[in-house]
């Protein structure tokens, strides 16, 4: 039986209790298949440790996290009194001294994003059982991003940011895209693959640069992977009106934060929407939503984005050390929740009424079946 070591970072706000809800759907899993088996590990860091101990990340623990076989996180961000946002001498909110530290050390180029619909949950979208399963593929290491920590301020009468595009960084997440769209079952629409770069490239050279390294990876792919290049604008007016026909799309960093939120309306809102951002080496998976600490300890958060987030750990692993019993995990966990929702048990951010660990418990029992 295969055994791996789980880093685990609870965070702030509602994030311990989605993480809680996760791993006591995983260890289901364990226990009902057999075949594999984790070592937690579990960490304090996030706003509250920066507000205590003067720091969101330390080191040793950034080494554990490197060293783990893969990391599973809640939410980062929780605000001070006032709902005033914790930030650092430079004025720049301190979540990021985690997201980034880990994105970029750790070299997590693809944040992926899946979104897709599951039954009887409410879409901010017109017309009653929308077919949605796509994914935001999120260039996670450069872009605009690449500016934290740099840019600056000249004489309190402008500031600037710069965006870095890389032909290293355009032809990975390319690549990843397509091989990503080979893996699924093309769009909902007519089932055609298909990955959409969006860019900006009729106004910033860096955009346009994006877009012809894009062009050259999908040559690599012709015959198997469709492909097709949209501006940004244009993307999110089509995409909203009829996202079934999307399977994966790839956008710069910041692109790609915004458009992920948006089509997260899709599908019932951001506690529907998992995530992991993924590296040739190391995995981290969390929910896309935040700490939300107005409703933190109150028990009706959804926990459906980092169950999610954890099957979608599974599946990496399961990839990258051929393991199938890991693969066929993930599938449990899947079903799992389709049948839950098929049983109309949600949480009330989807218009039910089922407590944070009660849709949990849920989870739990269609797996121990």
């Amino acid at each position: 039986m295969s055994r791996y070591n789980i880093a685990l970072l609870p965070g702030d706000g509602v994030g311990p209790e989605v993480v809680r809800e996760a791993k006591k759907v995983l260890d289901a899993v364990i226990k009902a298949h057999g075949g594999f088996d984790f070592d937690y590990q579990e960490y304090y860091v996030g706003n509250q440790r920066y507000l205590e101990l003067g720091e969101v990340l330390p080191e040793s623990t950034f080494q554990d996290c490197k060293a783990a076989d893969a990391i599973l996180m809640g939410a980062i961000g929780l605000p001070k009194a006032g709902m005033k946002p914790v930030t650092d001498k430079k004025g720049t909110e301190v979540t990021g001294h985690l997201m980034f530290k880990l994105r970029f050390d750790l070299d997590l180029f693809a944040g992926v994003r899946p979104l897709k619909s599951y039954p009887n949950v409410p879409s901010a979208l017109s017309g009653k059982d929308r077919k949605i399963d796509l994914v935001i593929l999120r260039e996670s290491t450069e872009g605009l991003f690449s500016s934290y920590g740099g840019g600056g301020v000249v004489n309190d009468v402008c500031a600037y940011d710069t965006q870095i595009i890389t032909r290293k960084g355009t032809e990975r997440v390319s690549r990843y895209g397509f091989e990503l769209s080979k893996s699924r079952n093309g769009r909902p629409f007519d089932g055609k693959k298909l990955v959409t770069c969006t860019h900006k490239g009729n106004v910033f050279r860096s955009f346009a640069y994006m877009t012809r390294i894009f062009n050259e990876v999908a040559k690599e792919y012709e015959g198997e992977v469709a492909s097709e290049t949209t501006m940004i604008d244009a993307l999110t007016l089509l995409m909203t009106q009829c996202p079934e026909k999307y399977d994966v799309v790839v956008a710069e960093n910041m692109h790609g934060d915004i458009i992920s939120d948006l089509a997260a309306s899709y599908v019932g809102g951001m506690g529907m929407a998992p995530s992991g951002d993924i590296g040739y080496d190391h995995g981290l998976f969390q929910p896309s939503h935040g700490t939300a600490p107005t409703i933190a300890g109150k028990g009706i958060v959804n926990p459906t984005a980092t169950i999610l987030s954890g099957k979608m750990m599974l599946e990496w692993l399961g990839r990258k050390h051929n393991d199938q019993a890991l693969l066929e995990g993930a599938k449990m966990i899947d079903d799992a929740v389709f049948n839950v929702f098929s049983k109309n048990i949600r949480t009330s951010d989807v218009g039910g009424s089922a407590s944070t660990s009660e849709f949990g418990d849920a989870v739990v029992s269609e797996i121990l079946k």
